[in-house]
């Protein structure tokens, strides 16, 4: 048994239906009818919910390898700050300004490797075995990294 309901929508929602209609091969009713099957189905909420889940886990995947990749690149950069600390000598006032014209040309030298590597695809974290990165560092590591 059917019954017959009038209801009153937007001229646009009106002429999507229209158009879904004609390219479904369907009547406007069966379009409306679906519609409202779903709307008023009890798992319409669980399928939302599913969704959205399925959303935050892509979110809190990249977030997670945001986070990794951010803290690897702090490690690389503490590590080499203290090794270029520890490996380079005072310089006396009159090697200052030669020092200086070598270390202008040598960090041009670092963009451009660094414009051939990033235009290569190749990174760092490319090269770091994802096993080694998930693994608790022992603590020898960390004491090694805290002195």
């Amino acid at each position: 048994m059917r019954d017959r309901l009038n209801v009153s929508l937007p001229v646009e929602m009106i002429a999507r239906i229209n158009e879904l209609a004609a390219q479904k091969r369907l009547t406007r009713s069966a379009i409306v009818e679906a519609a409202v099957v779903s709307f008023l189905s009890p798992d319409g909420a669980d399928r939302m919910e599913a969704a959205f889940t399925r959303r935050l886990d892509r979110l809190t995947r990249q977030v997670q390898r945001l986070e990794r990749n951010s803290g690897l690149t702090t490690e690389a950069l503490a590590l080499f700050v203290r090794f270029w600390l520890t490996v380079t000598p005072p310089l006396p006032p009159e090697a200052q300004a030669a020092a200086q014209v070598k270390g202008r040309e040598r960090y041009e030298g670092f963009i451009e490797a660094l414009g051939r590597r990033l235009n290569q695809g190749r990174t760092l974290l490319d090269e770091i075995p994802r096993d080694m990165l998930d693994t608790e560092p022992s603590k020898e590591v960390s004491k090694e990294t805290k002195d």
